[in-house]
C-alpha cells in the first residue's frame, strides 16, 4: 500500500477477503504447518510479558496439552521473570520448557524469541505490535495478538501488508477483540444479519469506567523507562484509551453493521485525570461515527472515578433494538417491548478462552485458516479516526485519515532506555496535551 492513496473502499475491498474470521477450506490453505499431527509439540513465544501477556500465555497452555512455551521476551527482565513465576505455579516444568538463555530482554528482544517459535503470543504495548507482527509473519509463525494492532496510520498501514502476507503464507491469526468469539455476541450478529433488526439506523457504544493504574517515576529511571513503564499515558505507546479498550465496542458497531465509517467528529478532553503522571491523554471522548447507510453511531468512553459506569452496546433497527454487555444477556426486543430474542450466557464459554481454542485448532486441523488480523486493523483503524476527531475538534473523513502520515513511534533502530522519546515533559514536568481546534492530526 506504499505510495498509494487508501480510500475506504479499497480498504473494505481488499480487507473482505478474510475479515471477519472467515474460515478457509484445505484445499485453498495446504501447508506443513496446517497438516501438523496432533502429538507434534507446538513451541510458543511470548513477546510482552505483563498481566495480560500472561494471561494469553495460560490460556494458549490450556487450549492444547501439547504447546510448550520455550522462550519469553520483554523490555523488563522483571516482567518476565513476574511472569515466569506465575505461570509456574499453574503449568509444571513440562509445560514450561523455559531455560534461562530463553528469556530476552530489551526492545530488540522480540526477534530472538519469535525465532524460537511455531505460535507466537505478541502483548507488548499496542505501539510496538506492527513491527512485532511483521516480523513473525515474515519468519511463518502463527500469531496471537492483542488489540488494537497500532497506534498510528503508519502502524495500521504495515499491519495491512503483513496481513496480506500472512494470508499467502496460510498463517494463523487471531487478534484479542474477544466479543468475536463470545456467543452471545455472535448469535446476535447472526441474528441481525438475517433480518431480525431490520436495518441498523442509530446506535450508541460505551465504555465508561474510572481509569486504570498509575505507576510512580522513579529518581533511576530515564525519560524512556518511565513512558514504557506508564506506557498507558503516552500516545506512542498506548493510542489513548479510545483506542486500547473502546475499541471493543467500536468493533462491535463495524461487525453489527457490516460496514466502516466514512467520517467522525466529536470532542473531549482532561476534566479530572490531569496530573502529570497521566502523560498526555484525554479521560473522556464522546463521538458520532456515520456509516455509509446512513447509520449514526454515538461513542462514549470516560475515565472518571464516581460517575456513571457502563461498558456495552445498543443498536436501533428498523424494527427493533439490541443490547449487548450487560453481563452474559443479550436482547433484540421489538418496539412494542416484546423480546425478539434473549440470550442465556449462564454456560458460555470464556471467550479469552476461546480464541486460544480455535487458534489451536486450526493450526491442528487443516481444515480451516483464521486471519483475524483486517478487521482488527479495521477497528483499530476506527478508534484512531475518533481520536482525530476528539483530539482534532474536526470532522474528519476515512480517507483523509487514511491518506494522512501521522507516525507517532520512532523506528526502530532509534529505541533505547537511553534515547529521547518522541514527546517529552516541558520545564514543569507536564507534557504536550492535544487542544481541539489547534491540534490537527496528533
Amino acid at each position: 500500500m506504499k505510495d498509494k492513496k487508501i480510500s475506504r473502499r479499497h480498504f473494505v475491498k481488499e480487507s473482505s477477503l478474510v475479515t471477519g474470521g472467515i474460515l478457509l477450506g484445505p484445499s485453498l490453505f495446504a501447508s506443513p504447518m496446517h497438516t501438523t499431527k496432533k502429538e507434534k509439540t507446538l513451541k510458543l513465544a511470548l513477546v510482552g510479558c505483563g498481566g495480560r501477556g500472561t494471561g494469553a500465555a495460560v490460556q494458549a497452555l490450556k487450549a492444547d496439552s501439547n504447546v510448550k512455551l520455550v522462550a519469553m521476551a520483554d523490555a523488563f527482565e522483571d516482567q518476565i521473570e513476574k511472569s515466569h513465576g506465575n505461570l509456574s505455579k499453574i503449568f509444571d516444568k513440562s509445560r514450561i520448557e523455559l531455560k534461562p538463555s530463553m528469556k530476552f530482554v530489551g526492545f530488540g528482544s522480540y526477534k530472538k524469541a519469535i525465532d524460537e517459535a511455531d505460535v507466537v503470543i505478541l502483548t507488548t504495548p499496542p505501539g510496538f505490535r506492527p513491527q512485532h507482527f511483521e516480523y513473525a509473519v515474515q519468519q511463518g509463525k502463527h500469531v496471537f495478538m492483542e488489540k488494537p494492532v497500532a497506534t498510528d496510520v503508519a502502524g495500521i498501514k504495515k499491519v495491512l501488508n503483513a496481513a496480506k502476507l500472512a494470508k499467502e503464507k496460510k498463517l494463523n491469526v487471531v487478534v484479542g477483540l474477544q466479543r468475536r468469539y463470545q456467543a452471545e455476541y455472535i448469535e446476535l450478529n447472526r441474528r441481525i444479519k438475517n433480518g431480525d433488526l431490520g436495518k441498523i439506523v442509530s446506535g450508541q457504544v460505551y465504555w465508561n469506567g474510572a481509569g486504570v493504574w498509575v505507576r510512580p517515576r522513579t529518581d533511576s529511571m530515564t525519560e524512556m523507562e518511565y513512558q514504557m513503564r506508564n506506557w498507558y499515558y503516552f500516545n506512542w505507546l498506548c493510542g489513548d484509551h479510545i483506542l486500547e479498550q473502546h475499541i471493543h465496542n467500536i468493533d462491535v458497531a463495524n461487525w453489527f453493521i457490516g460496514e466502516l465509517p466514512i467520517k467522525a467528529q466529536g470532542m473531549g478532553g482532561r476534566e479530572v485525570r490531569k496530573g502529570k503522571d497521566h502523560g498526555q491523554i484525554f479521560d473522556h471522548h464522546f463521538v458520532e461515527f456515520t456509516y455509509p447507510s446512513g447509520a449514526i453511531i454515538s461513542s462514549q468512553c470516560r475515565h472518571q472515578p464516581g460517575c456513571f459506569s457502563q461498558v456495552s452496546e445498543t443498536f436501533q433497527g428498523t424494527l427493533g433494538t439490541s443490547y449487548t454487555g450487560g453481563g452474559n444477556t443479550a436482547i433484540l426486543k421489538s418496539y412494542d417491548g416484546n423480546n425478539i430474542y434473549k440470550h442465556d450466557g449462564e454456560n458460555d464459554k470464556n471467550p479469552y478462552q476461546v480464541e486460544h481454542d480455535r487458534l489451536f485448532a486450526a493450526i491442528r486441523s487443516g481444515e480451516e485458516v483464521i486471519n483475524n488480523a483486517e478487521y482488527g486493523a479495521e477497528s483499530t483503524m476506527t478508534a484512531i479516526l475518533g481520536r482525530m476527531a476528539t483530539y482534532s475538534g474536526k470532522e474528519i473523513s476515512w480517507d483523509k485519515a487514511m491518506n494522512s502520515d501521522l507516525k507517532l513511534v520512532p523506528d526502530e533502530d532509534m529505541l533505547s532506555f537511553n534515547s529521547v522519546p518522541p514527546v517529552v515533559p516541558n520545564e514543569l514536568g507536564e507534557y504536550p496535551i492535544p487542544m481541539p481546534g489547534q491540534t490537527t492530526f496528533y
